[in-house]
């Protein structure tokens, strides 16, 4: 990420900025954030993981969100688009007259980039762990076929379990689904 300006702005600059750009930008203390685009591949497991939780979660009260769907996190600031959001029950949405900020995820995807694998698997994920709502996180490679997948436990610790192999079922237990990592990888080329 490449920080849009070095003056300070405050939450409610960044959002009338960023409800008019053309492009996204994240938002951490102060200082907004400009979000790369993203490879064939990372948008193809992205699609993959969608449609997978979609056609599962049909006639459940989760809804599964694109990377357009902004995430706030209230507790350190940071406003944030993670690759695949999931929320179950009434999604609680910033009140603002806008309503396009999710404030209750339950479970977030997030593909990992080289840009990007280290900031989603520490400090972002610091940040996501302050939401109650949020249950899950899987940390999806772009290069390999394999995953990490967080679970908070009732006593607030998280547990790790790593994933490897096409036919490796992966259980969502916050949502409900069972996928394979063929789902995630669907049509996806890994290099030599």
């Amino acid at each position: 990420m490449s920080t849009l300006s070095k003056s300070f702005l405050t939450p409610e600059e960044y959002l009338a900025a960023e409800r008019e750009a053309e492009t996204k930008s994240e938002y951490y203390d102060g200082e907004a954030f400009l979000m790369s685009g993203a490879s064939f591949e990372h948008n193809l497991i992205v699609a993959n993981i969608i449609a997978s939780l979609v056609q599962q979660l049909r006639g459940k009260e989760c809804s599964v969100l694109p990377n357009d769907m902004r995430v706030h996190v209230p507790a350190t600031g940071l406003y944030t688009y993670p690759d695949v959001s999931v929320v179950c029950g009434k999604p609680l949405l910033k009140e603002d007259g806008h309503l396009d900020t999710l404030l209750n995820p339950t479970l977030i995807v997030e593909v990992l980039s080289p840009s990007t694998a280290n900031y989603d698997r520490g400090q972002n994920f610091e940040h996501y762990r302050s939401l109650k709502s949020f249950q899950e996180y899987l940390l999806v490679e772009q290069h390999a076929c394999k995953l990490a997948r967080y679970t908070r436990q009732p006593d607030e610790s998280w547990v790790l379990k790593d994933y490897r192999g096409s036919n490796t079922r992966v259980e969502l237990s916050s949502v409900g689904c069972v996928l394979t990592l063929a789902d995630f990888y669907d049509k996806v080329t890994f290099p030599e």
